[in-house]
């Protein structure tokens, strides 16, 4: 039956992020085991919703993912009692006026009950007919309770739910007052990573404050009476397996930003995935390839640059062709030099570029590139769908190195070029999802196999 709800906002910063870790809390003290998924593009969010519920949180992006995949994805790994989805921005908000990826749109792919976020700031009975208009926009969706946030006093509150009860035909299943006190960490990219954060014990009573607001026998109802899913078409697999590949990760506190559908793929091949530590470990482990994700070099840079020897190790072995596959923070990582308000510090070296980090975003949200030339993992024509997000850019290189990707939308590396290759490493700004990009999969793996062999040789 896959129990499960879909936490949706009227719009962005609504506090859907606080109420999904409240609802995923108040679950497993009923003992229930939680699984999460987080629809949009996004790491950060679900390290916060992997951290409160023990389990891994997963994605279901309807850009980067079919529908099919969705499906097959979400129904492979509910494997809990309940699921609880964080949806993103507001319910109906997607690429155009037809809502397309949208939140609504995986609730009615996922035949998911909603329970919708409204923050209450400055507003009274108007709330009532906000929740009314969402609750008809689309009666495919299915908005089963909401969740009152921002509250500001008793008085507030009973004006909001006597207008709800007496115009609206869904339940209210919580109330949260304003909180003066306490709030989820932030940072420039919205909260801040569960990893960096010294303070998890009081997130988690913020949490737990919170969690006391919501009414968890509705919303457990909510979820439990859930329409049933059937009809799901497994995909096929490729045939490439070879048991005694080793895939490195860097993974720490600096590159956190990977899915963990990616992971998990490469393992079903049969690869063997060996983590390292880029403050730590002072040169790379035995491996066929090395996959570096997105993350804050940034924030950690003087922390990176205390480790020479991995960074010297890294570039060394680039020169004599091991496989490296690095995206966005990687990317940044693998380059001449790095500058933030601290001053400009050395990266590997990989690539020629000087990157500085600005205030604002120098790219953020969808993008589609097509392989466009020879590069190391991917065949030429190949188009890929993903996401960028970052403040960092190019402000200065040598030489241009050879740019595979031409960004069809998004920003890209430099002059909507992206993809940039050196022997067998390339750097992208574009994050993809395995999920929705079988090519990404088949590139890591050929490239290691035939390294392996030619080391063998």
């Amino acid at each position: 039956m896959y129990p499960r709800v879909l936490i949706a906002g009227v719009r962005g910063g609504a506090g859907k992020t606080t109420v999904t870790l409240a609802v995923i809390s108040i679950l497993r003290k009923k003992g229930l085991k939680v699984f999460t998924f987080k629809k949009g593009p996004d790491y950060i969010d679900s390290g916060w919703l992997n951290l409160f519920s023990g389990n891994p949180c997963y994605n279901l992006d309807t850009f980067m993912i079919p529908p099919n995949k969705i499906l097959e994805s979400f129904t492979e790994r509910a494997k809990g009692d309940v699921s609880v989805i964080e949806g993103n921005r507001g319910l109906f908000d997607g690429l155009d006026a037809e809502g397309s990826v949208s939140s609504a749109e995986l609730a009615k792919l996922l035949k998911c009950p909603v329970i919708l976020v409204v923050d209450c700031t400055k507003i009274t009975r108007s709330v009532a007919a906000l929740i009314n208009g969402f609750i008809t926009f689309d009666k495919e969706v299915q908005i089963k309770g909401v969740v009152l946030n921002q509250v500001a006093n008793p008085r507030h509150e009973k004006i909001i739910k006597e207008s709800i009860k007496k115009y609206c035909s869904v339940e209210v299943v919580g109330s949260i007052p304003r909180f003066k006190d306490l709030k989820m960490p932030e940072r420039h990219m919205g909260l801040l990573p569960y990893q960096e954060h010294e303070m998890q014990k009081e997130a988690e009573d913020f949490i737990n404050r919170v969690s006391e607001y919501l009414d968890k026998e509705k919303i457990w109802q909510i979820a439990k009476n859930a329409q049933d899913i059937s009809d799901i078409q497994k995909s096929n697999k490729f045939n490439i397996n070879d048991a005694g590949i080793k895939i490195g990760v860097i993974r720490d506190r600096v590159f956190q930003f990977y899915y963990e559908e990616n992971l998990e793929e490469l393992k079903k091949y049969g690869m063997k995935l060996v983590f390292i530590n880029s403050l730590e470990d002072k040169a790379l482990p035995e491996v066929d390839t090395l996959y570096i994700g997105g993350g804050f070099p940034e924030t950690n840079v003087k922390f990176l640059c205390n480790n020479l020897p991995l960074m010297k190790d890294i570039k060394e072995k680039a020169e004599k062709g091991l496989p490296i596959y690095a995206e966005c923070g990687g990317l940044m990582y693998l380059c001449k030099s790095l500058i933030t308000d601290e001053g400009e510090f050395p990266m590997v070296g990989v690539f020629p570029f000087r990157l500085k980090m600005f205030k604002k975003p120098q790219a953020h949200g969808y993008v589609i590139a097509k392989v466009n030339s020879n590069n190391p993992f991917y065949e030429e024509g190949v188009e890929l769908k993903g996401h960028e997000f970052h403040y960092s850019k190019v402000i200065d290189y040598n030489t241009l190195p050879h740019m595979s990707f031409i960004m069809m939308r998004g920003e890209g590396i430099i002059e909507k070029m992206d993809g940039a290759c050196y022997k067998n490493t390339l750097g992208t700004y574009v994050h993809i999802h395995a999920l929705g990009c079988d090519d990404w999969v088949k590139g890591i793996l050929k490239r290691a196999k035939i390294y392996k062999e030619s080391k063998n040789a």
